[in-house]
């Protein structure tokens, strides 16, 4: 009996992992469709305000125990990944949409994010991926564009605000990378880590919206319910479920995982706001899919090798 549990132990981390992952696809495909929506009823970055503010204070029970064990540079470095993955990410994907970036591209650029991970990693480890990694990362920005492509257009927006999505992207990318490299030292319980990353995004937010108009806003139910969907399902879910698959798997995997994302943003948008769905969508979708496929089966065939040495050793 005992050489079975490494086997049971294994493929019941490998269920929950699965389980966590499509939850992150749809939660984090959920924020596009909020910002959307939200933004009929108030300033986005008024909105990611508010959304952070919420978050927080929803969090502050659990974490305020954790926050006062941890030590100030524990807390410094979580408020630094903080203000890379949600004020840097949503700042620089949203203001370039406001400077006339078409959101079409904004949102392709933004779902480069394996890309910009995959090349950030390369340059801190100082090692090449191998071909099967490149064929899928090719597969899945592919994917992304011919699903995204009837959405794209230049615009006529000046030169330098197509680089904010792309700093956003790269943001985001630079805090999952930090992220994963954290030193057992400074590890935080989840709640604990999200909390200090959205309350000082709120903090920076509150100086970006609050530079543009008052934050206090005019209180109407679709602003109400923009920001309880962003902060419950964007934020909670979707950085909470990206921060938990971080956690458990490569920083590649869980940031391939969003090459799924335009297609289930377009599934919610049909959904909600009737937008039709198209081939190009679909076709878009099977082809981020097969490439995720590809840079999801290295980490499959490392944790079978290392299932395999367990049973040796026993």
């Amino acid at each position: 009996m005992p050489q079975f549990r490494p086997s049971s132990h294994c493929g019941k981390a490998a269920l929950w992992l699965a389980a966590a992952e499509v939850l992150l696809i749809v939660a984090w495909s959920s924020g596009f469709v909020g910002i959307r929506f939200a933004a009929d009823y108030a300033p986005v970055l008024l909105v990611a305000f508010w959304r952070c503010v919420v978050v927080a204070f929803a969090l502050l029970p659990f974490s305020l125990s954790a926050i006062r064990r941890a030590s100030p540079l524990t807390v410094a470095v979580h408020a630094g990944i903080g203000l890379l993955a949600m004020t840097g990410y949503l700042t620089g994907v949203s203001k370039g949409i406001e400077y006339g970036v078409p959101a079409g591209l904004a949102a392709l650029i933004a779902d480069l994010l394996p890309l910009g991970t995959a090349l950030l990693s390369m340059l801190v480890q100082r090692r090449l991926p191998d071909g099967r990694v490149w064929f899928g990362l090719t597969l899945g920005v592919s994917g992304v564009t011919l699903a995204t492509g009837s959405a794209i257009s230049w615009g006529n927006a000046p030169m330098w605000s197509y680089l904010l999505p792309l700093a956003g992207m790269l943001s985001l990318a630079l805090a999952t990378l930090w992220q994963q490299r954290l030193p057992q030292t400074q590890a935080m319980s989840l709640p604990a880590a999200l909390g200090i990353q959205s309350a000082v995004s709120a903090l920076a937010f509150a100086a970006m919206a609050g530079a543009e108009g008052p934050l206090l806003p005019t209180m109407t139910t679709g602003f109400v319910i923009g920001v309880l969907w962003t902060a419950l399902l964007a934020t909670l879910g979707g950085y909470g479920l990206y921060w938990f698959c971080l956690r458990l798997t490569s920083a590649l995997r869980v940031t391939s995982l969003l090459f799924l994302s335009p297609f289930v943003t377009f599934c919610w948008a049909w959904l909600m706001f009737d937008e039709p769905l198209s081939w190009p969508m679909l076709l878009g979708a099977a082809a981020a899919g097969s490439g995720l496929w590809l840079l999801i089966r290295p980490a499959a065939g490392m944790s079978r090798k290392r299932h395999n040495a367990l049973k040796n050793d026993g």
